[in-house]
């Protein structure tokens, strides 16, 4: 065999792409011996992606009917129907007395609770609650809701009837309905709301890797658990240990390592990558044929996460790939030395997350898990960028590495939110989430309000700003008044509304309301988090890993008979 000389890159990307489209033949039999044998070795190279799809990565649905209280005339009697049978049922079964006197208040409303709990949840861990009055329902509004505690679980509509499964998760808190932008609710809109954080998961969601049926055996279950093992060790229990556990012939439990935890859709494709088999002697040939197609902005995806498989082996190929004059291929290569420990990739993710608005998600996921000092002073100096969607980001991913670290810390206020001020140059911005938790970040220390405000926070809580000053007066029915005197900054009121016993949708309301009123200084945005890792791939990514037209997930929870332990790994349990 000939020695593996360098080669131009031009005639070697032309005999992969004929290759990968199935033009064989005189096309890739012109290209010289050394290329050939490039080509022939990556055909010869057998992938765990050739064997096995992904499952459990997709979110599982769990909902219920439920009742929210606290509405201010706005509810209504619910019709009758499958939705208000399922809540009475639910009602009866807590021991509630006279749920149908409760039902026809005007102060609460029959709503359809749903939620989706994200692949690999941990019990414990909380998630997002939506929520919306049914179409038959004559309730006007939910603003000012509580939703009661709500049993969350996959459901069915059989023979007309709601039928529920297993309870897997637990829903409870205010109410806080979409705010828009220009701060108009319409009708539909005033019906659907959402509790952010307000799930707790009573479950844990496994992932792992379904062998495709032409190939289900005991020995390849194995086969493909021992390479992944080579590959992904985690602290499991307090024990090192692989994270590929052969259940049966057909199914492979995932564990997923601390640094693949927010990006688990990366972990899948990567552990896909790893390869079963290769020809003798290919691991250096194969190496060079990846840098070659790393050096490609249009294959560089696909083989970084070629060379993330392989592991520590392969940083040399990636270390070139940043010295490239195209971003796209600085940016993979960094991606892939990020989830290898490499800080060196902090620079180049940290230009991505600014420069490239496609990049700037997996640029800010991969710089969140470099936890040391270059990977920090990155995202620290994102927190000043102009883009609101860089910014947020950065905060998130800092808030994620450390929620004590002082330029970020924030502050409780009560079961409200979370309050953060970061005094950090760049224009002002005040941003809000919808999702993951209840948070207002602050971006810049000093956030005035202007004189002539007047806005609600909820039903019972008005703001007034004259003269530098802003006056919160409190106003609920059988409770005694109550007033505040604060210095009219956003800051300062947000604890007051707060201290009055304010919760997260009144926060949000007077922001939006204040801004509105043009009397913020500072830009208000909602939800600023770029579209996170949520298991989408490119085009370029989905190409190279697309193998033998494998899905790249099984819709289908495997049964008993595919997670069962193998009878030979069996144990009795001791009576």
């Amino acid at each position: 065999m000939h020695a593996i000389r360098p080669l131009h890159p031009l005639p070697i990307l032309l005999a992969v792409a004929l290759f990968a489209a199935g033009c064989a033949g005189p096309s890739i039999r012109s290209q010289s011996p050394e290329v050939e044998a490039l080509i022939n070795l990556e055909a010869d190279t057998r992938l765990v992606g050739d064997y096995a799809a992904a499952w459990g990565t997709a979110p599982q649905r769990i909902e219920r009917a439920a009742l929210v209280t606290g509405l201010p005339g706005t509810g209504s009697d619910p019709p009758p129907g499958m939705h208000r049978q399922s809540l009475m049922a639910d009602m009866q079964a807590r021991g509630v007395v006279e749920p149908n006197r409760l039902l026809a208040s005007t102060s609460t409303s029959l709503v359809w609770v749903h939620a989706y709990l994200p692949p690999g949840v941990r019990k414990g861990d909380r998630f997002d609650v939506q929520i919306e009055v049914p179409a038959d329902n004559e309730t006007t509004s939910l603003g000012g809701g509580w939703l009661m505690e709500t049993r969350l679980a996959e459901m069915a509509v059989l023979g007309n009837r709601i039928r529920d499964g297993h309870v897997l998760g637990i829903a409870e808190g205010p109410l806080l309905v979409d705010p828009v932008s220009n701060g108009t609710r319409d009708s539909v809109a005033k019906l659907r709301a959402r509790v952010p954080g307000g799930g707790v998961s009573l479950t844990s969601r496994s992932i792992g890797l379904i062998l495709v049926p032409e190939h289900r055996s005991i020995a390849l279950s194995k086969r493909l658990g021992d390479v992944i093992n080579k590959r992904f060790h985690a602290l499991i229990k307090g024990t090192k240990r692989g994270v590929a556990t052969p259940k049966t012939d057909r199914f492979v439990d995932l564990e997923v390592p601390p640094i693949y935890k927010h990006n688990l859709a990366r972990y899948v494709r990567v552990i896909r990558c790893i390869a079963v088999a290769e020809p003798p002697a290919g691991r250096h040939a194969r190496l060079e044929l990846l840098g070659r197609q790393l050096a490609d902005p249009v294959t560089a995806p696909g083989a970084s996460l070629k060379l993330e498989a392989i592991g520590k082996e392969a940083i040399p190929t990636l270390r070139k790939g940043l010295e490239s004059k195209d971003a796209e291929v600085r940016f993979a290569a960094a991606e892939a030395l990020a989830y290898l420990g490499e800080s060196i990739a902090a620079t180049h993710l940290a230009d991505a997350a600014g420069s490239l608005r496609s990049a700037r998600p997996a640029a800010l996921a991969a710089l969140g898990v470099l936890d040391d000092a270059n990977g920090i002073d990155a995202l620290q100096g994102l927190l000043t960028s102009a883009s609101a969607e860089t910014r947020y980001g950065a905060f998130h991913a800092l808030w994620r590495i450390d929620p004590s670290s002082p330029l970020i810390r924030g502050e409780k206020l009560g079961d409200a939110c979370s309050l953060h001020i970061l005094d950090v140059a760049g224009p002002s911005l005040i941003h809000i989430t919808r999702s993951h938790r209840p948070e207002i970040v602050l971006f810049g220390a000093e956030q005035p309000l202007a004189d002539g405000l007047r806005a609600e926070a909820g039903p019972s809580i008005v703001v007034v700003v004259e003269r530098g000053r802003a006056s919160l007066s409190y106003f609920a029915a059988g409770k005694p008044d109550q007033t505040l005197d604060v210095a009219a900054r956003v800051d300062h009121v947000i604890r007051g509304i707060t201290e009055l016993g304010g919760t997260y949708p009144d926060v949000v309301q007077f922001l939006q309301q204040a801004s509105s009123h043009r009397c913020l200084e500072s830009r208000l945005v909602f939800d600023a988090l770029p579209s996170e890792l949520d298991g989408r791939m490119s085009l370029h990514e989905e190409a190279a890993l697309k193998s033998r037209d494998i899905p790249a997930d099984e819709s289908r929870e495997p049964d008993e008979e595919d997670t069962a332990a193998p009878r030979s790994e069996r144990t009795e349990e001791p009576s």
